[in-house]
């Protein structure tokens, strides 16, 4: 996946140091660390759907920057419940690519 599909937004938080590389390896973190559970049961629903590791990974860093908006642009606080729907929806995005 190119990092076209990923939000407008991110150019903005690549300017606070947070471009996809660091996307990227926060989700590696969670898959790992296993926290939340829904980071590694993602990945393992979107491998098995026959997405490539690097590609799940995007998806998921897709959902992570749109938690990063709502707590850099919009000052809300973490949300647990909507960042595991959204992976959940996956591979489904939770934003339109006209959405900016």
């Amino acid at each position: 996946m190119s990092d076209g599909r990923r939000p407008r937004a991110l150019a903005e938080f690549s300017e606070q140091g947070l471009g996809p590389e660091v996307l990227d390896e926060i989700i590696e973190n969670q898959v790992r660390d296993g926290e939340p559970p829904a980071a590694r049961t993602t990945l393992e629903r979107l491998l098995a759907a026959g997405h490539a590791r690097d590609e799940a990974i995007a998806l998921m860093g897709c959902v992570l920057s749109v938690e990063l908006h709502e707590i850099l642009c919009n000052e809300t606080a973490f949300d647990g419940v909507r960042y595991a729907l959204n992976l959940a929806a996956l591979p489904e995005l939770p934003y339109t690519l006209d959405d900016g």
